[in-house]
């Protein structure tokens, strides 16, 4: 998701989708030692997701 995208959505959600893609995270790095990933990019698009939701949240936490 784009930046932007994220920043818009309430903090709950952020924090579903956050939780989402911890797991999500953790699922492709079991199977990329298993062997059954075929795809790394997927690994990276998800670690630029989790850093962009807890950046967002950095940013709400400075201006509130």
């Amino acid at each position: 998701m784009e930046f932007l995208e994220l920043s818009q959505k309430p903090k709950e959600e952020l924090e579903k989708f956050l939780q989402d893609s911890r797991e999500k995270l953790r699922q492709l790095k079991f199977d990329l030692s298993s062997g059954k990933v075929k795809n790394v990019k997927g690994i990276r698009q998800v670690k630029k997701d989790i850093a962009r939701i807890l950046t967002i949240f950095s940013q709400k936490q400075k201006n509130a």
